[in-house]
């Protein structure tokens, strides 16, 4: 039988509201589905805080708010770089600016996430970003604009998860056959079919299928 992806997503959560990093953390580590993903949740109020857990534990993903009172997200990544951190980091804010949004992801953040979005479709963030993929609030993914004062947002290489979903889409499976496979749920391939998606830019299965072939076999 092949092996199965990661059962467990260590996260760190980073946000001075404590009821707020409480109720996530509570709400996110309810029992999975099967075959889901175990999101494990630690939560801290600031940076410094943040930086010693990161120094003493190994972590998947942080979960970063813009805003920290006297700190911002922007203050997070290089000194977690620089203390060899090399997790994912996403965004999850109630507000921000284009411009701050493109400067974390040139830093290296994986997304951004608007706190507005329902629970769902965080989890589903969670777990297009562990996977390998990116995941941007739709404010934040509309068409390039004329003169290209609209940057595009670089992909990373695809993840060793993402290759072995894409190897049985390039066969011919279904999800639910790639999720027999590899002893995850359909919603967890679905996730890792959308950071894809996103990171090839494209919007379907055929559509996937037909660019793999043209620009990216190679790094099958």
């Amino acid at each position: 039988m092949a092996a199965t992806i990661s059962e467990t997503i260590r996260v760190l959560l980073i946000d001075d509201h404590a009821l707020f990093r409480e109720s996530l953390s509570s709400a996110l580590t309810h029992q999975p589905g099967a075959g889901e993903p175990v999101i494990r949740i630690q939560h801290c109020g600031g940076l410094r805080d943040a930086l010693q857990i990161l120094a003493q534990q190994e972590l998947d993903l942080v979960l970063l708010d813009h805003d920290l009172g006297e700190e911002r997200a922007s203050h997070f990544l290089p000194a977690a770089r620089q203390g060899g951190f090399q997790g994912r980091v996403l965004v999850v804010t109630a507000w921000i600016s284009e411009n701050e949004a493109r400067r974390l992801l040139r830093q290296g953040v994986a997304g951004i996430f608007l706190k507005h979005a329902p629970l769902e479709e965080l989890r589903g963030a969670i777990q297009v970003v562990a996977s390998g993929g990116t995941f941007l609030d739709r404010s934040f993914a509309g068409p390039a604009e004329p003169s290209g004062a609209r940057e595009p947002f670089a992909a990373p290489a695809f993840s060793e998860r993402q290759r072995r979903v894409l190897r049985f889409v390039l066969e011919g499976l279904s999800n639910k056959e790639i999720a027999w496979r590899l002893q995850i749920s359909e919603s967890y391939v679905k996730a890792i079919l959308q950071s894809l998606f996103q990171k090839t830019g494209v919007r379907t299965r055929g559509q996937l299928v037909r660019v793999v072939f043209e620009q990216y076999e190679d790094k099958l």
